[in-house]
């Protein structure tokens, strides 16, 4: 028996700190070395996607042209998280004026959808999945808006492999078809129509498994009629015509109105230094500033003796990620709309009052007072040193679960994220953009260029910020490193859907996290979880200025690949 319990000690104590294999060099937990490049570099969740991209650039094409190239083909080959559907924000470091440039295309609620609805329905939220939670898609003007601005090639070239493999099919990868064949299902036994036209039949009337081919021609046809007409071809032509009878029919509001009255918004980017490092993000209706905010506030703590993936190190993370999002629920919010106050917020001075109330176990935190998910993430860099950092989303994964007929693409669910509460900042208002997850960054040093990367996965995305350029500032990792290490995030707490804080949450810890820091955690007073792909979904390319090298870095967790030449 005792044999027995030491054997089962040693296996568990094997578990907890295996590694996939022993590296050479650089930390045990790494999957790959860093990809490097000259001249360009794509880095996307999906391989195909990423050769779309480098294809692009080495036919003379740049980091714009190339990034809608490939996120077109994440729309087909990854429709578990992104499509055109959905929304896209985007920050862009142009290598000719040297300045940074953030856009939000993110489309707003239905002009003819009030609050009064909800509350005569009785709903104290909304709705997850059906006609309800539609909002205006942004993706599509946002691509002609950064293609206007920054791209060199034309739409019909730009969106021409996309279409190819839309008509002819590609493989399914192994983490895709993994999420379509428990995706695709849900919606069918909810009884959504045009599911099995849009996802079955244009494959022989099954679903594919990984490895093998899936086709969508109705999205190639989408795709041409966009690549042929532009923007209006979706926004006031037959596919807007389309979607706003089909989303009648099925009861709720978007009309072919809204999306004729969208337009995205070129925003200035908002930064703190943390360490000698200019993080960027963008303001609200997203959740970008409370990665700066909780970078803000660590700010404060020297991490020097402090040895990665430790308690004191998931401590103090947690409790300024508690801070920051109490702040999140209450200000938050489209500014348009709402006064939200972004200087105050990410000030000095507002961070040290938020990190005098951390102390030694974990507590529980109220907003400050003050006046006043899936997804995809990729990022291109071209050889004029141009980068782009993009995250686009359709919410929920595939999204509504309204899918247009013959369209070959579903509707985003990103109205679930207003509040049906009155008077807070994310309260459901017509024409009004929900608060968004979904955030693109960038980190510049001494004005230059350093970093473009992102990190999906909902309410994670702040905290998977900030766990990258703690990686890299703090514990000194190389950005394949700082994707692979091991990750946490925290559970609980206020949300800007009304939800308000009750108790101190819930850490969820991967495998990679010892025991000690566990155990550590509980003596702090933490409570500990485990959860299964929460974690996010990394790409990053950094800028070396000293070698004029691109580093690229793909996630581990996901079926994306780094490329460059």
């Amino acid at each position: 028996m005792k044999n027995s319990l030491s054997y089962l000690f040693c296996f568990f104590f094997l578990i907890q700190y295996s590694i996939a294999q022993d590296r050479i060099t650089g930390e045990p937990f790494a999957t790959r070395s860093v990809v490097l490049g000259q001249n360009g570099m794509v880095a996307t969740s999906h391989p195909l996607a990423t050769q779309i991209g480098l294809d692009i650039l080495k036919n003379g094409g740049n980091a714009i042209d190339a990034a809608i190239a490939a996120n077109a083909a994440l729309g087909l080959m990854e429709p578990t998280g992104c499509g055109i559907g959905g929304d896209l924000f985007a920050i862009v470091w142009d290598g000719k004026t040297k300045k940074l440039y953030g856009l939000n295309a993110s489309g707003r609620s239905p002009q003819k959808l009030t609050l009064e609805y909800f509350e005569k329905q009785g709903m104290d939220k909304i709705p997850s999945h059906g006609p309800l939670p539609v909002s205006v898609p942004g993706a599509v003007d946002g691509w002609f808006e950064l293609h206007q601005k920054f791209g060199s090639k034309p739409m019909t070239e730009i969106l021409a492999p996309a279409i190819d493999y839309a008509e002819k099919g590609f493989p399914l990868t192994e983490l895709i078809a993994w999420y379509m064949q428990r995706t695709i299902p849900f919606f069918e036994s909810k009884g959504f129509p045009n599911i099995e036209d849009t996802y079955k039949t244009q494959n022989g009337g099954k679903l594919p498994n990984e490895g093998e081919i899936y086709k969508n021609p109705y999205l190639a046809n989408t795709y041409r009629k966009i690549a042929e007409g532009g923007r209006d071809a979706y926004y006031k032509g037959d596919i807007a015509k389309t979607i706003g009878k089909f989303i009648k029919d099925q009861g709720g509001f978007l009309s072919a109105k809204d999306l004729a009255a969208h337009k995205s918004e070129w925003v200035e980017p908002v930064s703190i230094n943390y360490r000698g490092y200019d993080v960027w993000e963008l303001p609200p209706n997203g959740q970008g500033i409370a990665a700066l905010q909780m970078l803000q506030i660590l700010n404060g703590f020297d991490f020097s003796n402090i040895e990665f993936g430790s308690a004191e190190h998931l401590h103090l993370f947690t409790e300024a990620k508690k801070l920051a999002f109490e702040d999140r629920a209450k200000y938050y919010a489209d500014m348009d709309f709402f006064d939200v106050p972004v200087e105050t917020l990410l000030s000095e001075e507002y961070a040290e009052s938020r990190r005098e109330q951390i102390g030694k176990r974990a507590g529980t935190y109220a907003a400050g007072e003050i006046s006043a998910g899936e997804t995809i993430y990729m990022t291109v860099a071209d050889d004029e040193g141009t980068m782009i950092s993009l995250i686009q989303s359709n919410y929920r994964g595939m999204g509504s679960g309204m899918a247009p007929p013959k369209l070959g693409f579903m509707l985003q669910d990103r109205g679930e994220l207003f509040s049906l509460k009155r008077g807070q900042a994310n309260t459901y208002e017509p024409g009004k953009r929900p608060f968004h997850t979904i955030i693109p960054a960038f980190v510049t040093k001494d004005g230059k260029p350093y970093l473009s990367f992102g990190v999906m996965g909902g309410d994670f995305q702040p905290m998977g910020h900030t766990q990258i350029v703690m990686n890299l500032v703090d514990f000194g990792m190389n950005i394949q490193e700082a994707g692979d290490a091991p990750r946490w995030d925290h559970t609980g707490g206020a949300s800007p859907m009304g939800a308000t804080t009750e108790n101190t949450g819930i850490i969820r810890t991967e495998s990679g996290i010892p025991y000690s820091t566990t155990r550590g955690l509980m003596d702090k007073g933490h409570r500990i979880g485990i959860a299964r792909g929460v974690y996010g979904g990394y790409q990053a390319i950094l800028w070396d200025e000293e070698n004029k090298v691109y580093h690229g870095a793909s996630e581990s967790r996901k079926d994306g690949q780094a490329a460059g030449y």
